[in-house]
């Protein structure tokens, strides 16, 4: 059967779409927003920072488990747990407000992602025809794209004119709409063996090679989603949200080719390209921080990030059967979790210490290690997409 008679798009392929932009759209929102909170709250960049890290580490902490729960067939309650918490968490930032309080609801609100998210990648590709499956997965992501382009903006200008009250009740206002669609939602009945709790399944070894490659690229992304809008506001920068608003617009034309071009030619084009577009981009802000280079850097980390990303989720989960393939996204999941969150930390610390010009210097460093992971592990396995075209897998 031609990949172009394939369906891929259905009434619930627009539903998961539509509660993943949903959830990136509560999760954005507060990311972009939470260092100017905790600076509300009387707290410094390094503890934003420790925010960032231990957002992500309690995501990472839950993801395998959540992997396992959804091989075992439990797609649709996983999901309507994470969205519950998810609505709630915004509302317990105001009704807890303070530092440590907070970091106890960022600590839910990590885990109520990782139950989201985890699951609606895997209903995802329970949805999508193998024939078109990166192509499908682009066009997934693109509910990543469309919330970037939106939320970061949207919650900086709610922050500034209205406030953090208006802020956070947005963000849950957006989850229960998510929750809503949720009940129409029909995911596809999928035979799986019921499986004991194994710590060793938890992860999926054939997911760990686009896994490593994207967690040391996502430390370099994690930095720019945590600090960009306070550097901004530091050297008198366009704000924030016109920085992510361009890179959205880069990261929406990316992903609308980036499944295709993977399906056709493999993921190492984007392994490459979208690591030096990242590095320049944080050359160019540490280096000649003006409007043109912090422009320019929207453009370029659009393109890095969305080119990456679904490049490298299709491949953690191309070759995992229809049981294995909440691993594998939460294994990769996992991965994301830890460089946005490790790298948010890393970054916070260096701009304590340095400065904002030196994190990004130091920061750039890691867009070459995650090409070098690629070269060395990544494109000679069988999950990549490149290796099976070269050997006519």
């Amino acid at each position: 059967m031609q990949e172009q008679t394939v369906k891929l798009w259905n009434k619930d392929f627009v539903l998961i779409i539509i509660i993943n932009f949903l959830v990136f759209m509560n999760h954005l929102m507060i990311l972009s927003t939470f260092p100017f909170y905790i600076e509300y709250l009387g707290g410094s960049e390094a503890v934003s920072g420790f925010a960032a890290a231990l957002f992500s580490i309690i995501a990472v902490v839950f993801r395998p488990f959540i992997g396992w729960m959804l091989d075992n067939g439990k797609r649709k309650i996983i999901l309507v747990i994470g969205l519950c918490g998810m609505a709630l968490m915004p509302v317990g930032y105001l009704v807890f407000a303070t530092i440590y309080l907070a970091f106890v609801c960022r600590m839910i609100h990590g885990a109520s992602l990782a139950f989201s998210n985890t699951s609606t990648s895997t209903i995802a590709t329970d949805i999508i025809p193998k024939p078109r499956f990166a192509e499908g997965m682009g066009m997934f992501g693109l509910a990543t794209a469309l919330a970037t382009a939106v939320a970061p903006a949207l919650g900086l200008a709610l922050m500034d004119s209205m406030g953090f009250t208006t802020l956070f009740l947005f963000a849950a206002i957006s989850i229960v709409i998510a929750l809503i669609l949720f009940l129409i939602l029909k995911t596809p009945k999928v035979e799986v063996e019921k499986k004991p709790l194994n710590l060793k399944g938890l992860i999926d070894k054939d997911a760990v090679p686009a896994s490593a490659t994207a967690l040391v690229f996502m430390l370099t992304y994690g930095a720019l989603e945590n600090f960009t809008a306070k550097f901004a506001a530091e050297q008198n920068l366009p704000s924030g949200g016109i920085f992510f608003a361009i890179m959205a617009a880069a990261l929406l034309a990316t992903r609308l080719l980036a499944g295709k071009v993977t399906d056709r030619y493999g993921e190492s084009v984007f392994a490459y390209t979208c690591n030096g577009a990242m590095l320049l981009a944080f050359l160019m802000m540490g280096l000649s921080p003006n409007i043109a280079t912090y422009l320019l850097s929207a453009v370029l980390a659009g393109y890095g990030f969305g080119g990456l990303e679904p490049a490298l989720q299709s491949m953690a989960v191309a070759i995992a059967p229809p049981e294995r393939r909440g691993s594998a996204n939460s294994t990769f999941l996992c991965a994301y979790d830890i460089g946005i969150g490790i790298g948010g930390g890393i970054a916070g610390v260096l701009i304590s210490s340095f400065g904002y010009a030196q994190m990004f210097v130091i920061m750039a460093v890691f867009n070459i290690l995650s090409i070098v992971i690629y070269v060395i592990w990544g494109k000679n396995h069988p999950s990549s997409f490149t290796y099976r075209k070269k050997h006519g897998m």
